[in-house]
């Protein structure tokens, strides 16, 4: 008599597609695991103070109570009630277009002088670079005193020289453009990079349009240009983005040539003189922690948010101009 014999029941192979499941789902837990502290840090810094500033610019709340819904009532007050928004929308548009263009042809036309030049290159890149390392209070403090009306040198000297001299940080018509010239003067950051853009253009492009018979103007707008566009994008949406921010240059200027001297518990109406300094920056601090008005300072905030975004997205979108600058 012969001992029964056991059979192992047929195990489940498994079918191409559950292995290709399942070789997904690791990869996407393994992709998930590398952008992690990325994911991590944009919920905490952007998508949580983004909902937050969103929720709260629908609330009266002054920072130590209980948050109110208001629906609508911060936007109304914001946009027809409140009287400095408009001065500083406007401001803050009139930096971004006219400072920022400024820069970037000064910050170029430095570079491409720099490295045109046989002699002393490095001492006029000292020269040109140290102003930007200034910190802005201070920098701002040294051209308040320079431009000063009554007793600056810069007047000082146009008036010797029979020229009208204006009034700069005391008046409204000369406000922006004074605070423009304090940028042009720390220009150095794009110079730098300017400078490293030209040097990167190849030489025998050079080679090749001056043997063509191409004019300097030429070769810049046909060789230099369409090699530098990138950075030049790169240097117009990081300038936008940085004046959309200016807050602590005007607000210096504002109270020295104001003379209010801040100390604690004084309370000073940014935009000296007569609005023309007011950025909206400047407006959220006053609103959300002189005014103690978190509601409106968070509709100002998101203004500057949309503004910025906008701004980026049509630089971005326009950004094969630029390149295609040679071809027309």
């Amino acid at each position: 008599m012969t001992a029964p014999t056991l059979t192992r029941p047929p195990t489940a192979t498994p079918t191409p597609t559950h292995t290709l499941r399942a070789k997904r789902r690791a990869s996407t837990l393994r992709t998930l695991a590398f952008l992690s502290p990325w994911i991590v840090g944009f919920g905490v810094f952007f998508a949580y103070p983004l909902v937050s500033t969103l929720y709260f610019s629908l609330m009266k709340y002054d920072g130590f109570g209980v948050p109110e819904f208001r629906g609508t009532d911060n936007w109304t007050y914001v946009f027809q009630d409140y009287p400095l928004f408009w001065p500083a929308l406007r401001n803050t548009l009139w930096l971004v277009l006219v400072m920022v263009t400024c820069r970037v042809v000064f910050g170029l036309g430095v570079g491409l002088l720099i490295t045109r030049i046989r002699t002393a290159t490095g001492a006029f890149r000292t020269l040109f670079y140290l102003p930007y390392l200034a910190p802005p209070v201070a920098a701002t403090l040294a051209f308040v005193f320079l431009l000063n009306p009554g007793t600056g040198p810069v007047n000082s000297v146009l008036e010797g020289l029979g020229l009208p001299a204006p009034g700069w940080f005391t008046d409204a018509t000369w406000s922006k453009p004074a605070l423009t010239a304090l940028a042009l003067w720390g220009v150095g950051d794009l110079m730098v990079i300017f400078m490293a853009a030209l040097l990167d253009v190849p030489k025998e492009q050079y080679e090749a349009a001056s043997l063509d018979g191409a004019s300097p103007w030429q070769r810049f707008r046909f060789v230099t240009l369409p090699n530098i566009s990138p950075i030049i994008l790169f240097a117009v949406v990081t300038g936008v983005i940085q004046t959309m921010q200016y807050y602590t240059q005007p607000l210096v200027a504002g109270k020295v040539a104001s003379g209010v001297i801040g100390g604690s518990g004084q309370q000073f109406e940014p935009g000296y003189p007569d609005k023309s300094t007011l950025t909206l920056p400047q407006l959220v601090y006053n609103l959300g922690f002189q005014r103690f008005d978190y509601g409106a300072a968070c509709v100002v905030a998101l203004v500057l948010f949309a503004l910025s975004m906008a701004c980026t997205a049509l630089l971005m979108r326009r950004r094969g101009g630029l390149i295609q600058a040679g071809d027309r």
